[in-house]
């Protein structure tokens, strides 16, 4: 180990010692929450500020430990996205846990040490790194789906979402070794190469390599919750504590993004004709049966969980389109999950406020009369809701029109998956709206007293509304840096040129 790698390695670095100092921070002023979030955002800050002065650019490329570690473009994007995430998150957290009498410092460190496996897979250039990231990642998701112990929801939630998730884990784990035993190697670079002699002809594709892609394919489909592999995802989204919600339905979406990035754009990229195929597939069933279920829901817990499932099947629409060829496609996805991250978590955020009193649900009937019980909460509410439909100009509508043309210029079965797309953002419009029915259009069952929130509450929805409404009215400011990111992937131009 060089002094460079412990350079290179910087930010992971700091993100466990923000962990570590937490807990140290708990320890010795224990039930002081705001000394323990103060400590987080701290932490994040630094750690961010080191992604920047540590990242590299779309040009070029840091290695450290053997070339297992790599930070590029791509790896400073998704780093710091994740951290804006988590950083939002534990905003979120306070106003939700303290009056259930649930630790604030747990949840913050617990989210932090998440980080550093998200953080982790987007500096992976090895499949064993890349599996024990996943599960540095995962395992810490788990315990926050369980966070509030005393209800049977949340336990119910989590051992759903532990049980699918291990299965997933352990069929990935098989795919990675046949992966290694057929190959040789868990470089993805070195992958690559042997999987371009296949595609050149020069040698065979095996059964047992054949078999080890599909099950790698399979366990990452069930991380991104894709549909048929999306069971564990309604119920764990809607037992967890909703902060720990809003996270799951962002932070590890992100994450396994980026192991999908890292193992298809580094590591499989050759066989991008071959995968293209199982995408268009994924993407059409997750966001149509997503959207389809959404529209039955009264839950707006559930039907946020449904409609993260939907998102996930637009951003597999930018997946294929790269597999085809166009690295447009890779760009709208990158600005889909940052896009996403925002309006989303601010849709959560909402929603945890309204239930800072024990004993409120997340009911459609919660919400009636927000709009003028608390005008600024249900304002902002109707502004998250709007994003998530694609209205512009907010964020949201520029997001699905970076994952939609680049599959018009594809061409093919990516125009259907286009037309697919739209239809079911349309679709999408009637279960969203519907909230805003309630919020301004329905009476409230009872007297409801409005709720007075904390300021990082009111500091976290500030941020997510900026970014929402600014990116919205600027959507090239972030279009310039998913740019840069993208061109850190292997461009797939001789697909393009097959066609």
């Amino acid at each position: 180990m060089s002094y460079q790698d412990l350079v290179t390695v910087a930010p992971f670095v700091a993100a466990v010692l923000t962990a570590i100092a937490i807990m140290l921070v708990d320890l010795v002023w224990p039930n002081r929450s705001t000394l323990a979030v103060g400590t987080a955002l701290l932490g994040l800050a630094i750690t961010a500020a080191l992604v920047v002065v540590v990242g590299g650019t779309g040009t070029t490329t840091q290695f450290a430990f053997g070339e297992t570690y790599k930070v590029d473009a791509l790896t400073s994007f998704l780093q710091l996205l994740l951290i804006a995430v988590v950083a939002l998150s534990i905003m979120f957290g306070p106003d939700y846990l303290r009056p259930r009498g649930l630790p604030v410092a747990e949840f913050a460190t617990v989210l932090v040490f998440a980080l550093t496996g998200g953080m982790l897979i987007a500096a992976s250039a090895d499949l064993l790194i890349l599996f024990i990231a996943l599960e540095l990642m995962v395992l810490p998701g788990y315990l926050l789906a369980a966070y509030h112990k005393s209800d049977a929801y949340s336990t119910e939630g989590a051992i759903k979402y532990f049980l699918l998730g291990s299965f997933s884990s352990a069929i990935f784990l098989f795919g990675l070794a046949f992966v290694w035993g057929m190959t040789g190697t868990t470089n993805t670079a070195a992958i690559a190469q042997s999987l371009t002699a296949i595609v050149a002809g020069t040698s065979e594709l095996s059964p047992g390599l054949a078999m080890g892609l599909a099950l790698m394919t399979t366990g990452v489909a069930f991380k991104i919750a894709a549909v048929p592999f999306h069971y564990w995802t309604p119920d764990a989204y809607q037992g967890s504590p909703t902060p720990v919600t809003g996270y799951l339905s962002v932070g590890p979406k992100v994450g396994a993004f980026a192991l999908i990035l890292r193992l298809f754009g580094d590591g499989l990229h050759p066989l991008a004709e071959w995968w293209l195929p199982v995408v268009i597939v994924l993407a059409a069933l997750t966001m149509t049966l997503g959207n389809l279920v959404a529209l039955t829901q009264d839950n707006v817990k559930r039907m946020l969980a449904y409609s993260s499932i939907a998102h996930t099947g637009y951003m597999l629409v930018g997946l294929a389109a790269y597999a085809a060829g166009e690295i447009g496609g890779l760009e709208g996805l990158l600005f889909y999950g940052a896009a996403y991250a925002a309006m989303n978590l601010g849709a959560f955020a909402v929603v945890a406020a309204l239930q800072k009193r024990a004993g409120v649900t997340s009911q459609l009937e919660t919400f009636a009369g927000l709009g003028r019980r608390e005008p600024v909460l249900g304002a902002l509410m109707l502004l998250f809701l709007l994003s998530l439909t694609g209205i512009p100009p907010l964020v949201g509508f520029w997001a699905k029109a970076y994952v939609i043309l680049p599959a018009v210029q594809a061409g093919g079965a990516l125009t259907f998956l286009a037309v697919l797309t739209v239809l079911n953002a349309t679709a999408a419009a009637f279960y969203y709206l519907r909230v805003a029915v309630y919020m301004y259009m329905r009476e409230p069952a009872g007297d409801v007293a409005a709720q007075r929130h904390g300021r990082l509450l009111w500091g976290g929805l500030a941020a997510a509304t900026a970014l929402t409404v600014l990116l919205g009215l600027f959507p090239t400011a972030l279009l310039d840096v998913v740019a840069e990111a993208a061109r850190a992937l292997p461009p797939l131009e001789q697909f393009q040129a097959a066609r």
